[in-house]
Order: structure tokens, then sequence, then C-alpha cells
């Protein structure tokens, strides 16, 4: 009998023995082209089906963004991205933004060098060009700022969910205790500085001079020489400084361990708000540094006044000074203390503003169109920078602590240490034993920021190699001189 006729509906078996009697290509070719039709008859037709059609439509603030099935979200987009749409035969590519929660008032730029050279003539004062905007390395977005207290700008405020936080403490405290130079008080303030969350940022003006920035943070409580009449901020703040200005950092601790707790604490944090990824130097803000209460915290005094203050040894063993003295409120051994401070980091301006002591650099800041002439003329020759807090005239503040460590040993300003007769014995001990190194090595490693932004222990070593060298030259020109070494505890 014949094959039944059910065979020429349903061809699939009589094509099967046909590839079985076959040689072997030709099945591989049927194979192949049997994955081809289906391909293109059931899997291409589907694909197409579940693409959803995509559109570009601009956003309200004009960057471009796609609607489909794929939502983006804050991982799936980064500043300079770019996205791929299908459409047809071309390509098309668009360059995503970052959405954000709210708009950012204030852009950090890298600088292409990091100090702002000033000319000797510059007579706006040495905290002007210290806190400049170019020099800080800070641009701000123009937008209508709000108004804030006493003049003062908030440039960002209301972080909400993104605030400026860091998820992991940069002050290291690894033993029970911290190092015994240390107070509750100070470390209190160093996390502070370091670990808090910037609920606002602020700009202050200053007049003619360059603003202030500070930012607030998540702790509540008022510093203790805070008075409403001239705070500037609401709760506790810091001051941002220019990443060049970093030896504020250094001068907090060589100040702490040297035991003379004069100066303001300082970290090194960085702020994602800049975009510079630099660890600048935050110094505690004080009402001291608010541009309303400057004159009522500085000492004004010319270079010849102040000689002969040290002359009359004002306040000394708190005998109160005659009334036509030439003393100030400042207590006699305080100037003693900043001397010694001021030239082991080499800081001229405050007792030498027009670099009469040593032959400055074209990046120095000096005081005065015609240095020489200054120099040479003690009543036109002012300190500057001389503060104190706004309860306790007696004691000075070393605030704006930009020193030297590139200053050649035979450029040294000897001028600062022009009329001491006197030293601290105190500091002078610990300058003069081996423990100076340790202990800064001990202290400068709370802070990790800025130990990793000076190249680790390397380049701390070269820091403290310099100031244990100034203080060598220190010890010898004390003892050519005949200078007494006397306890200042008071």
């Amino acid at each position: 009998m014949g094959k039944p006729r059910f065979w020429r509906f349903f061809p699939f078996p009589k094509v099967s023995s046909c590839c079985r009697r076959g040689s072997l290509s030709k099945r591989g070719l049927l194979v192949g082209i049997g994955c081809a039709l289906y391909w293109f008859f059931l899997v291409s037709p589907a694909g197409l089906s579940l693409e959803p059609q995509r559109r570009v439509e601009p956003d309200r603030d004009g960057t471009k963004h796609t609607e489909g099935g794929h939502s983006l979200g804050t991982a799936d987009v980064h500043a300079g991205a770019t996205l791929s749409v299908p459409t047809g035969s071309n390509v098309v590519y668009i360059t995503l933004k970052p959405r954000r929660l709210k708009p950012a008032n204030i852009r950090g730029t890298v600088q292409p060098k990091l100090q702002r050279k000033v000319r000797r003539g510059n007579t706006a004062g040495p905290a002007a060009a210290h806190n400049s905007r170019a020099h800080r390395g800070i641009t701000l977005r123009e937008l209508p700022p709000a108004a804030s207290l006493r003049g003062a700008v908030d440039i960002i405020k209301n972080f909400n969910g993104n605030r400026e936080k860091p998820s992991v403490s940069t002050i290291r405290v690894y033993g029970p205790r911290a190092p015994p130079w240390f107070s509750a008080r100070d470390l209190r303030t160093m996390r502070f500085l370091a670990d808090s969350e910037v609920l606002l940022v602020r700009e202050i003006p200053r007049g003619d001079s360059p603003p202030l920035l500070i930012f607030e943070g998540d702790i509540k409580y008022p510093p203790s020489d805070q008075t409403p009449r001239d705070r500037a901020c609401e709760g506790q703040c810091g001051l941002i400084r220019s990443p060049v200005d970093n030896t504020e950092v250094f001068a907090f601790h060589l100040d702490r361990v040297l035991g003379l707790n004069r100066t303001l604490p300082a970290v090194s944090r960085k702020f994602g708000f800049l975009h510079d990824d630099q660890p600048r130097p935050v110094v505690l803000w004080g009402a001291l540094m608010h541009p309303e209460a400057v004159d009522q915290v500085t000492v004004r005094l010319t270079w010849r006044e102040y000689q002969n203050s040290l002359k009359e040894k004002c306040w000394s063993k708190n005998v109160r000074p005659k009334s036509n003295s030439a003393c100030t409120t400042i207590y006699h051994h305080e100037w003693s203390r900043l001397a010694l401070f001021d030239f082991l980091l080499q800081i001229h301006s405050r007792l030498d503003q027009s670099c009469c002591g040593f032959k400055p650099r074209q990046d120095d800041v000096c005081i005065n169109p015609s240095p020489h002439a200054a120099c040479s003329d003690p009543d036109n020759t002012e300190l500057g920078n001389i503060v104190h807090r706004n309860h306790d005239p007696h004691h000075l503040v070393f605030s704006i602590n930009k020193g030297c460590f590139d200053r050649n040993e035979d450029n040294l300003d000897f001028r600062l240490l022009e009329g001491i007769r006197e030293l601290p014995e105190e500091v002078m001990s610990v300058l003069g034993s081996r423990k100076l190194r340790e202990k800064l090595l001990q202290s400068l490693f709370l802070d990790q920021a800025y130990w990793e932004s000076q190249g680790g222990r390397q380049g701390i070593d070269k820091l403290i190699d310099v100031i244990e060298r100034r203080a060598k030259v220190l010890l010898s020109y004390a003892n050519a001189h005949g200078i007494n070494i006397i306890s200042m505890n008071v």
C-alpha cells in the first residue's frame, strides 16, 4: 500500500526522514535555515513590541531626560554621564545632569595655583588676602541669596536628606584617653568641626574686605564667649578657610603641645559642596571674629607703643598700671608667649606686618606701600590682629595663624623677638627636651584628614624637622641675648 495521505499535510516527519538520509552538511544547513526563520518571525517582532516608545523632553531646568520603561534613579545618573537612546537607525547621545533635591548655591573650582601672589604694596591687610574668594578657591553661583543675621547671607540652607556629614569620624582616639594636653572641650570641638552635619552655609560681609564663609552645625549650644549682640550663628559654627591655610591645624596642635592654649581649635575637613575635594582647615567660629566685634576685641598699637609697654611690664604680678603709662589691658607675659609662638611658625602678620625683619618673597603679604620707610618710622608701623575675648581682655587669642615652613634659617624674622626679656619656662622645657617630636606626632595623628593631606608620617616629619631647628635657634638666641626663662603660670 502507498503512504497515507496525511503526510502531505504534515511535512515535518518527511523532512526529518530526509535529513536523516542526507549528508551532515545538508542537515546543518537545514537547521540553520530553520533557526533563522524562527528568529525572524517570532523573536524579532516580540522584542520590538516589548520596547516602549521613548521620547526626550527637556526638564524645567533645561536638563534633558527620557520617559519610558526604565526609571532613572540616583545610582544611574552621574554628572557628565551619557545615555544612548535608539531612535530608528540613528543613536542620539543625551547628556544628563543629576537631579538635586535642592539646588546647590555654591560650587568649588580647582585653582591652578595654590597661593595668591600679593604685592608688597597691599594695604588691605593680611586678613583680606587670606580670605578673598579667589584665594579660597570658591566660586559662588549668582543666585538671589537669603538675608540673615546682621547682613549675613545664607548661600546654602536646608540640606534636607542630602546633609553634609562624614560617615566615619576623622578624629582618631584609639587609646583609653586622648593626649593630656587636650581638654574635654577641645575634643568635643574637634569632633564638632570634623563630623557635625552641615545645616547651613553662611557668608558674612566685612565691608570692603572679602567676606567670611562659615557653616552651622547640628549642635545648638552656644560658645562661652558668644553674646546675642555680635553672634553670627544660632548654634555652633566653623570658619572655612583656604586649603593653603592648612598651617592653622598645625598651629593649633603646636599650641596645645607647648601648653600655651591661646589658639582656637582647628581641624582639616573636606566639603562636598565645594566640589574641589581638597581638605580645608576649619576653625571654631567665635564672636571675636565677627566684623562688628573687631573694634571691641582688638588692641591697636604702633611698634613704639608696643616696645614701651614691654619695658613697663604691664600688669606684672597683677599690679594695676598707672593711668599715664603706655600699658594696655594685655598682661605682660602674653607678649612673650605670642613672640615665641610666632617665631616658631614665622607668622609675621601680627608683630611685623611690614616685613621689616626678613626678606619677603613675592607671595608674602606686607602692609604699607613703602615698607622700608615704615620700618624706619616706628610711630607709623602698626601691629595687626592683636585680639582678645570680649569677656577676657587680659589674655590674647592667636587667630589667623598662617605660618611659613619653607623659610630658610638665614632669613628668619628675629624682629618678632625684639624687646622680649622673658620666655615661659614651661614652653622652653618642652622645646629643649626630646619629647617634642613624639608629642607632635601623637597629637597630629588624631586629625586623620590633616595627616593624610600632608603625606602621612613622612610629610609630618618634615614639618616637625622645621620646628625643631627653629627651637634650637630660639634657645641659642635666648642664651646669647640674656633672656630670662621664668615660670609664667598666670
